[in-house]
């Protein structure tokens, strides 16, 4: 069908809605009575000319055989479709028997859509199509509906028919029937102010997917070969890339035999797909319903190809329950083994944050490759993502690990930065990502990024978000700098490709912990002191509280008989306590607690004194020996609370020392190892030698100073902060055992292009020119003439 015939068709289709349902359906309702009775036409338009024979294999199994339940085979070889009817209606047949009595058409259509196999039924259940037809016959309109899909008029036929004006009605195609579909579902969301593109992928990107992935191995293709979409919706790209390989003019494998799997979450995007696997001649028990995050439908079964464009920027915290229990990860498909800095292999998150689950879709192919190994040709995947997959969360997070888990077990090949308003529901840059786990030898251990975001051609009209498109030969130019492991520089020339090939190693680095000292002075007070009163995750409830009661507050009762006075305080200043601080708050064993430091703090300050101290450790000293004269036993907790009440940080004080060691024979040469030095290098490492043989200060850090430094794997740890901290911050040191592997892409670090800044001379000239349109004024404020400003221009 060419393009003209198509916008007819859709047009057609599309004007039924106005025309039958304007006055029975709110406009956003329209779609879930025009998309199912355009699946059925089709089905029907397809049995209609088998129709006898499958009625005589009806009588056959039940007068002859004398069969109770028909043999579902027989019946699909009589309709030569794995789908078919045993009524005697079709959607013809209902229209031209028709009388005005609505009760008679509902039960003849009920009748017709009853005798459907189970796979077509389950079709119409998520439809919803029953409650569709009987709302239809109440506002009486059911038959104008079925006047219009069976018109002579249009033809969602296989076959060339003409209208009664004797013009040509082209075939429509298993091929065009799938774009009529995603047509019409792009223009009622479009029309609702939906997300246009939700289930919607625009065909050129999906053909140069389809490109990507088939063109590197279109010699070496299997006979038989199965492709898988785990965020399928309408099925467009299982069946693109199912065209791509089986199309005669293509002939890439015209005989090779093409198994497509999907699975897809919303009911009635899950029915259209399955529907249009059955037209098409496929097993439409593939195409599965609901969520693939939540339900590893197809464990166990390993896939050729893969190819994608799963929701991103999208919540799965309803999934987060069948993934993890608590801190957790249940679900193997999201959980990956890592070594760490020193080697050791450890299971490991692979799950992003729960506002976002795009890569959730990325590790659910990656877990249903094929191993490449005995000849095996392993598997090729394609999928589209945002910029968060390439460079959202930090090292050890699990966006990190499951992008480190893909580089370093070389997976990925390339990503291709596509144009900007691509996506009919979005406007953000966009990418593809293509995975082998059998890479070529010349690809092994790198990864080509191509940029192609300034190639394409504008539309003359936006479609939602959509304003531009690739041609084909984007298309092929794309693919050729893809083939060719192409590196190139972008030149002046606006629309060309970039391109640049990267060793694995260059998207890894470090993340290290750089310590710096405490400095703290200390002096004991009675403003210090009574900031002990409460806890400090709870201060402002429990202050607000002690202004209101006291020191009632601690014999119990007037917690107790005041503990919805004090939630209803909390609930008006929007503070929002989980169950255990609730429970915290309104106990009574939390103001004890707190009232008991106050009188410690104030029996030590009695016996210490209120001297300033600016040697932390010499005032710690001294707290420790009143606590053991006074006989006060204290938490390590307890204790702390004190301290941090009663000190502060001064850069002027002294180093706050956390302890002594000793470090000789095996333990030194232990820790040495660990830490990957010499003894020398110690002190930069934490380690600060004492002029007693052996032994070493290990200072407490400030964790407010400390600095958290990115150190690329090409580099080590040691030589960066001999390079880049030490010089600046002395006294700092390396806590090698914070040290975390994470992996990130930066298209705009690798293609970013300087535009140096316009001339003097330029923004003059430009200013001058504006000077021509605002009658003078620039020339008032510079207090210069008209023949200055004239002669400036013409110079």
């Amino acid at each position: 069908m060419n393009h003209a015939a198509h916008n007819k068709l859709v047009s057609f289709i599309w004007s039924i809605a106005d025309d039958c349902l304007r006055d029975v359906y709110v406009r956003g309702k329209y779609r879930d009575v025009i998309l199912p009775m355009v699946v059925l036409r089709r089905l029907d338009t397809l049995l209609e000319p088998s129709k006898e024979a499958v009625l005589a294999e009806v009588k056959f199994q039940k007068e002859e055989m004398e069969l109770a339940d028909l043999v579902g085979a027989e019946l699909q070889k009589a309709s030569g479709y794995v789908f078919y009817n045993t009524s005697k209606w079709t959607l013809r047949k209902l229209h031209d028997t028709a009388t005005n009595n609505q009760q008679i058409l509902v039960g003849n259509v009920e009748e017709y859509l009853n005798g459907f196999s189970d796979n077509v039924k389950e079709i119409i259940e998520k439809f919803k199509l029953k409650a569709q037809v009987q709302h239809m016959a109440s506002k009486d309109v059911l038959l104008d509906v079925l006047e219009k899909f069976v018109s002579p008029y249009i033809n969602l036929t296989p076959s060339d028919r003409e209208d009664p004006d004797g013009r040509k009605l082209p075939a429509l195609t298993n091929l065009g029937m799938g774009y009529v579909f995603e047509e019409l579902i792009r223009k009622f969301n479009e029309d609702n102010n939906e997300e246009a593109g939700e289930h919607f992928t625009p065909r050129e990107v999906i053909e140069l997917m389809t490109h990507l992935i088939f063109d590197p191995v279109k010699s070496d293709l299997s006979t038989s070969m199965t492709i898988y979409d785990p965020a399928c919706g309408s099925g467009g790209m299982l069946t693109e890339a199912q065209n791509f390989i089986k199309d005669p003019e293509g002939a890439i494998r015209a005989k090779a035999d093409v198994y497509l799997y999907g699975k897809e979450i919303n009911d009635e995007t899950y029915a259209i797909c399955k529907s249009d696997m059955m037209i098409k001649g496929n097993d439409p028990k593939n195409i599965r319903v609901g969520s693939t995050l939540s339900t590893d439908e197809f464990m166990g079964t390993r896939f050729d190809y893969m190819l994608s464009n799963p929701p991103y920027g999208k919540s799965w915290a309803s999934d987060v329950k069948y993934i993890k229990e608590g801190k957790q990860i249940i679900d193997p498909r999201f959980q990956v083994k890592l070594k760490d800095y020193w080697g050791e292999e450890k299971d490991e998150d692979a799950i992003p944050r729960s506002s976002d689950g795009q890569l959730l879709f990325l590790m659910e192919m990656v877990s249903k490759m094929k191993e490449a190994k005995n000849g095996a040709k392993g598997s090729r995947i394609a999928s589209v993502h945002n910029g968060s997959s390439l460079f959202t969360g930090d090292a050890g997070g699990g966006e990190s690990n499951i992008r480190r888990f893909i580089i370093e077990n070389d997976m990925l090949e390339a990503i291709i930065q596509l144009p900007n308003n691509m996506f009919y529901n979005t406007g953000i840059t966009t990418y593809i990502w293509l995975l082998s786990n059998n890479k070529e030898e010349r690809r092994k251990g790198k990864v080509h990024l191509i940029d192609a975001s300034l190639m394409f051609k504008k539309l003359r009209k936006n479609l939602g978000e959509k304003n531009c498109e690739f041609t084909p030969e984007h298309i092929k130019d794309i693919t050729h700098a893809y083939l060719h492991m192409s590196k190139k520089e972008r030149g002046a020339e606006e629309g060309g490709i970039a391109a640049q090939v990267f060793n694995n190693e260059d998207f890894g680095y470090y993340k290290v912990n750089i310590e710096r000292p405490d400095r703290r002075k200390a002096q004991f007070s009675a403003e210090r002191i009574e900031t002990l009163r409460f806890d400090k995750g709870l201060k402002e409830p429990m202050q607000w509280a002690y202004e209101q009661w006291g020191k009632a507050l601690y014999s119990g009762s007037t917690l107790k008989d005041n503990q919805k006075a004090i939630l209803a305080w909390c609930e008006e200043q929007e503070i929002n306590l989980n169950a255990k601080n609730r429970a915290k708050l309104l106990k009574l064993a939390t103001w004890q607690k707190h009232e008991g430091l106050i009188e410690t703090a104030t029996s030590l300050m009695k016996a210490i004194g209120t001297a300033e101290y600016r040697d932390f450790n010499q005032f710690k000293a001294l707290v420790d020996e009143q606590l053991k004269a006074q006989k006060i036993k204290l938490g390590a907790s307890e204790k702390n609370a004190i301290l941090n009440a009663v000190s502060w940080y001064d850069e002027t004080a002294e180093k706050v020392i956390k302890k002594k060691i000793k470090l000789t024979g095996d333990k030194l040469r232990d820790l040495l190892k660990h830490l990957g030095c010499e003894k020398g290098d110690l002190v930069d490492f934490g380690y600060t030698p004492t002029e007693t043989t052996g032994e070493y200060l290990i200072y407490e850090p400030n964790t407010d100073l400390r600095d958290a430094e990115s150190v690329p794997l090409a580099d080590t740890i040691h030589n960066y902060f001999l390079a880049e901290v030490k010089p600046h911050v002395d006294e700092a040191w390396v806590n090698l055992d914070s040290v975390k592997l994470g992996y990130e892409i930066s298209f705009n670090k690798y293609f970013y292009r300087h535009k140096p800044l316009r001339t003097v001379e330029q923004v003059a000239k430009d200013i001058l020119s504006l000077e021509q349109q605002s009658e003078g004024l620039i020339a008032e404020i510079l207090e210069v003439g008209a023949s200055d400003v004239t002669g400036a221009d013409n110079g």
